[in-house]
């Protein structure tokens, strides 16, 4: 009798502490298996956002191989529909470069400079942002819109310092400043040490006659 009555205890504080604490456990269980579900889900959506991303881009990259008018629509077509429904994706931000190298090609210098403009404004990848700046300052250099183009490559960070310096060089000697191109080039040529690009500058600054 003395070990039912003991049980019987054990039983009633068990009830009271479930009446206690049961509902904030069930609670806590459930929040922390919907935070699990939830999680899951995530994973599930970037991962097919990445997979529906990346098949754009590689109906992009294979456009760009072929000529035509029509292959330039799907490049169009294509880089538009990255940069709509995934602006983050890195997918999107190659894609639009792919896309104005095409564009360039194709003399369509007002779509390329969208394309790289977007991904100045864009991009989060530290490297892509700079590169997309020279490549539309050369765009700029080849409209004759020498203040943009300058704007653009005055500062860079600095492992890009020679590619922008050498930049501004083109700059300055399309606009007939000789001497300040030469310092541009002479400041690429420090900033590459050893680099065999250093040549090719120095037949620049050469070929200015100064």
């Amino acid at each position: 009798m003395a070990y039912d009555l003991e049980e019987q205890e054990k039983l009633d504080a068990i009830r009271q502490w479930w009446d206690r604490y049961g509902t904030l456990i069930v609670t806590v269980v459930a929040v922390i298996a919907l935070a699990f579900a939830g999680w899951r889900g995530w994973q599930w959506y970037e991962g097919n956002q990445a997979r529906q991303a990346m098949g754009y881009f590689e109906a992009l990259e294979s456009a760009a191989t072929k000529p035509g008018d029509d292959s330039l629509e799907r490049v169009k077509a294509a880089s538009q529909t990255l940069r709509a429904d995934f602006p983050s994706s890195g997918y999107t931000t190659r894609g639009a470069l792919v896309a104005a190298q095409v564009l360039v090609q194709q003399q369509d210098y007002a779509g390329a400079k969208e394309q790289l403009q977007w991904v100045i404004d864009n991009s989060t990848d530290p490297a892509l942002v700079p590169l997309a700046q020279l490549r539309l300052a050369g765009v700029l250099l080849d409209q004759k819109e020498y203040d943009a183009a300058l704007a653009l490559v005055a500062n860079g960070p600095e492992a890009f310092e020679a590619l922008f310096s050498d930049r501004q060089g083109d700059i300055l000697a399309a606009q007939g400043k000789k001497e300040d191109a030469k310092s541009a080039w002479l400041n690429a040529i420090e900033a590459l040490g050893a680099d065999p690009m250093t040549q090719i500058i120095q037949l620049k600054i050469d070929a200015l006659g100064v």
